[in-house]
């Protein structure tokens, strides 16, 4: 096991964790993985992508309604009695977190990755969360074909189905302060000073010298 460093980040839905993880990459100079997992685990298994977007950071129970029969059928024996047959999709997606771990420092957002990585002795978990407003005028924000009805119901709906991912692969609990090194509300300094705050911590917990 390597020195690297390695960040993660949980978050709720509206939130800025995205937008805050790529800063923190920005700010340490290192890589930032996403949405990117899907392709990197997608390339590693030789599975078409569409296994891993329809599976990305939802449990089994849920995961089995956004799949037809017919196309559950057809998925080569991944599936079995009503579920994911040995979790094959949550192992090779772990699989590539610890790739990434191993090889290079990075930020990477969700997943479960505090949780894959929790052995890592410089891998620093971080949780993200902002008030129910603050994330409904993010989500408007950045989407302007929605109400605010829908808005709500899309956060509600996201953080439900992260919890569930979360709870189900980890003995954590999800958005609970105690399963992170640290838990911020976005809201509170913004985005940009979050970041930076993020990384002061870390450095401070870290105790080696600033980064350039």
């Amino acid at each position: 096991m390597n020195n690297n460093l390695i960040i993660t980040i949980g978050r709720q839905f509206g939130s800025g964790g995205r937008e805050i993880g790529k800063r923190l990459s920005d700010l340490f100079g290192i890589a930032y993985y996403d949405k990117e997992l899907i392709n990197e685990a997608s390339k590693s298994s030789g599975l078409s992508t569409e296994y891993f977007e329809k599976a990305d950071e939802r449990a089994p129970s849920a995961l089995l309604n956004s799949f037809s029969i017919n196309w559950l059928t057809g998925a080569g024996g991944l599936w079995g009695d009503g579920g994911l047959s040995n979790e094959y999709i949550f192992k090779f997606q772990s699989d590539v977190i610890r790739h990434l771990a191993e090889t290079q420092s990075c930020v990477i957002v969700g997943r479960c990755a505090d949780y894959i990585l929790r052995q890592y002795p410089r891998c620093y978990n971080v949780f993200i969360h902002a008030p129910l407003e603050d994330r409904i005028a993010r989500i408007l924000s950045r989407s302007t074909n929605i109400t605010r009805k829908e808005a709500i119901e899309m956060a509600e709906k996201k953080n439900k189905l992260r919890a569930a991912y979360y709870n189900f692969y980890t003995d954590k609990g999800w958005g609970v302060a105690s399963s992170y090194d640290l838990s911020i509300d976005s809201s509170i300094l913004g985005s940009e000073e979050t970041a930076l705050f993020i990384r002061d911590f870390i450095m401070k917990k870290d105790q080696r010298p600033k980064w350039e």
